[in-house]
């Protein structure tokens, strides 16, 4: 079968390639530039914790080195800390990194992988597609036609796939914007970041009185200055004179040290397509949607899009058309980004607005400061990963499911699990690789020998189970996991999303839902009727 396209080779490009070659299937990468990037110390991106863990696993090397690790975070109004939060665990806080170094990482771990072909130069103009696959002409050194099986357009704010495939992208203009700067400087507090919100030394100018700093390694820190709305220009020396003032009030000292790396103003739009599928062409990232205001970061959607497309897509590719299932891809992320951009709607009005959150949320303790953080730090609707509880992909619920910590839908919690061949490995790394994922909680199995539990219990009528059903699967043996009990067997998707937890081996409950998140008889219906509703909304 032929390659996937994917055009655009930004950081969702290329977690998109590297995320399809671990599953088998290879792409053709269209990037329109030269194959590097123009470093950029102010711009930069914020990672979670899955996604981080999504791009480390793809990469194959941990992005600690090339970004920094937020050690805590404080809100500061005026002269009083609000809120205080110390992260202690690493791996949970957040991960700042310059797009550019990420990008880098990612064109790197491309280069070195045989299934992926980056073709430089090579701007696409035009793109036709029937029942069999999808053609598309690049132009430039390059310019020639190229033959795919589907085609992904991760071509940004200005996609062309987008405006190809005649897709509309409605929304707001200019929500937020920022007067940025990267510069090295010593602050008095290390590794942590900060919003500061109406400080003692506010001036006139075009500035709004709320600052965020974030870390970078090697003393490098971010700098963003809320701007009000408006189109007023921001000048190489107001921007000068605010760095000065805003490390004066900082540092206490009259004329604090700094080397100033990188200026800029970032401007938060807030958009969401129509339709991310048209037949066999897909949109994800700045293609698909924009947001980033309240301190969220539209690259963590856009590599979950990725994520979600990817496994879909080698079902596809290994095993023939599955139009339900490629259709849940615009069911579940669409819905994921309209949620996020809904909350961030409802919230601009009372946090730029001045109006108190009390008054319009009866029964809210949260104040401000703690819905910026939300929305920093990826909590809460504003910022916390989206489930998908109301996927057409969901399987009706069995009479032997369980509750356990992890909601149907929602990314399972990453522990300890003894893989086939016995060896102990993260959960997270079995993901993407295609597979489904049943996990059986067995207290104590971690302190013997494989071989004398795999004949014992439930495991033989478990693995059984597995091996029979209708995609391939991997059994994994857990000696815990939050909220569940003895003999609990989770079934969890290639992604990492809970699918159902169940009460011991039940074979024909596991067989049914694993048939539903191939998007099988039990998901068909709903996928059709989503497909349908989203068919009139181009």
């Amino acid at each position: 079968m032929d390659p996937v396209i994917i055009v655009g080779a930004g950081p969702v490009g290329l977690t998109l390639a590297l995320a399809l070659a671990r599953q088998e299937v290879p792409c053709v990468v269209l990037d329109e530039g030269p194959g590097k990037d123009e470093p950029r110390p102010a711009r930069t991106v914020v990672l979670r914790e899955d996604t981080a863990a999504l791009v480390s696993r793809l990469t194959g090397a941990p992005l600690t080195e090339a970004g920094a690790r937020w050690a805590g975070w404080r809100s500061v109004r005026r002269k009083q800390v609000m809120r205080e939060i110390a992260f202690d665990d690493a791996e949970a806080s957040p991960l700042h990194i310059a797009q550019h170094v990420l990008t880098e990482a990612l064109r790197a771990a491309a280069a070195g992988e045989p299934l992926v072909e980056v073709a430089v130069d090579s701007r696409l103009d035009g793109l036709e597609q029937e029942s069999s696959g999808v053609t598309a002409h690049t132009r430039g050194p390059r310019g020639t036609w190229w033959r795919g099986s589907y085609l992904v357009g991760c071509d940004g704010p200005r996609s062309t796939v987008r405006k190809l495939q005649d897709i509309r992208f409605p929304g707001r203009t200019a929500v937020e914007r920022h007067a940025v700067a990267a510069l090295r400087t010593d602050l008095p507090w290390q590794d942590e970041a900060l919003l500061h919100r109406m400080p003692p030394w506010r001036t006139s100018g075009p500035f709004a009185g709320e600052i965020t700093a974030r870390p970078l390694p090697d003393d490098v820190w971010r700098l963003d200055w809320l701007l009000p709305p408006g189109k007023d220009l921001v000048t190489p020396e107001l921007l000068l004179a605010r760095i000065r003032e805003t490390l004066v009030g900082w540092t206490g000292e009259a004329t604090p040290w700094y080397e100033l790396l990188d200026t800029g103003v970032h401007t938060v739009h807030h958009r969401l397509a129509r339709r991310w599928r048209v037949g066999r062409v897909f949109l994800a990232g700045d293609a698909a949607h924009l947001l980033g205001a309240l301190g969220t970061h539209g690259l963590d959607e856009g590599l979950r899009d990725a994520d979600n497309l990817a496994w879909k897509l080698a079902v596809a590719w290994h095993h023939g058309p599955h139009e339900a299932l490629l259709d849940s891809y615009q069911a579940e992320r669409r819905a994921v980004v309209a949620a996020r951009l809904r909350a961030a709607d409802q919230a601009l009005p009372l946090l730029r607005g001045g109006g108190g959150l009390r008054a319009y949320v009866p029964g809210s303790a949260r104040n401000h400061d703690a819905l910026l953080a939300d929305g920093h730090l990826g909590q809460g609707p504003l910022g916390a990963p989206g489930t998908y509880a109301g996927s057409p992909l969901a399987p009706r619920r069995p009479e032997g499911e369980v509750p356990v910590a992890t909601p149907p839908g929602a990314q399972v919690v990453d522990v300890r699990v003894t893989a086939e061949d016995g060896s102990f490995v993260r959960l997270r790394d079995r993901f993407g690789r295609g597979a489904l994922l049943a996990v059986l909680i067995a207290p104590g199995t971690g302190v013997w020998e494989r071989r004398h539990w795999m004949s014992a219990g439930i495991m033989p009528r478990l693995a059984a189970a597995v091996a029979a059903l209708p995609h391939p699967a991997e059994l994994l043996v857990a000696e815990s996991y939050p909220g569940a009990a003895a003999h609990t067997v989770l079934l969890v998707r290639p992604d990492g999303h809970l699918v159902t937890a169940l009460n011991g081996a039940r074979p024909d409950d596991l067989y049914a839902a694993a048939q539903a998140t191939l998007g099988g008889p039990a998901a068909q219906a709903g996928a059709e009727t989503g497909a349908d509703a989203s068919a009139g909304s181009r």
